[in-house]
């Protein structure tokens, strides 16, 4: 049986982080602070590299959204890989709430459905939360049926990575506020020819030993 380790990485603080819902909209940087944490996690996936599925990372994949890809060039860096594109990984398409202060956004009464019930949310004129599930899911099987055996990072974004990690835990889309997925943060999923295996999700860069078993 080969297992294929998915690394999903959150990309690092922005200015706007915890503050506005950026969605997909251009020009959005990591902060400061963000390029720490960014250096940070690469020097910690680095040294636990050689521990995990294939003997190290063999690819490196990002959203196409410029602080994920900030996020994802230190990494890659630091295990001698490039940066590869895969748009499956790219933020949730907020549509007309792109760039609305999130204080504003919690006194709506969508916002209720947002947190309770995701499933059934679209976001006005943007995409659905069963929607961006279906994406990154679809995503990250095209990625891992290319990389048997391997282990890959996807350094990606919040919501998507939270509806990834909940689809491997078998858990409703429903529960997937739950997740706690912050800036910079490592999430490990084991994916084998019957199910996927969350082996930690929000570390802050230290990859489980149970990775390389």
């Amino acid at each position: 049986m080969s297992s294929t380790l998915v690394l999903f990485v959150r990309h690092g603080r922005t200015p706007t982080t915890g503050s506005t819902l950026p969605g997909r909209a251009p020009g959005l940087h990591l902060s400061d602070e963000g390029l720490r944490q960014a250096t940070a996690t690469a020097a910690s996936l680095a040294s636990a590299a050689p521990g995990m599925p294939g003997g190290g990372v063999a690819a490196v994949y990002s959203s196409p959204m410029e602080r994920t890809r900030e996020t994802a060039a230190p990494i890659a860096k630091a295990l001698g890989k490039r940066v590869r594109t895969a748009h499956g990984l790219i933020e949730c398409d907020f549509g007309k709430w792109t760039g609305r202060y999130l204080k504003d956004l919690s006194r709506l009464k969508a916002w209720r459905s947002v947190q309770r019930q995701p499933s059934t949310f679209r976001f006005p004129g943007g995409e659905s939360f069963a929607g961006m599930q279906a994406r990154i899911t679809g995503q990250v099987a095209e990625l891992v049926s290319e990389h048997p055996g391997e282990t890959i990072v996807c350094v990606s974004h919040a919501d998507p990575i939270k509806a990834a990690l909940s689809a491997a835990l078998g858990s409703p889309l429903d529960m997937f506020q739950r997740l706690i997925v912050q800036p910079c943060s490592v999430s490990a999923v084991l994916h084998s020819d019957e199910h996927p295996v969350v082996l930690s999700l929000n570390s802050n860069g230290a990859v489980v030993s149970q990775a390389a078993s």
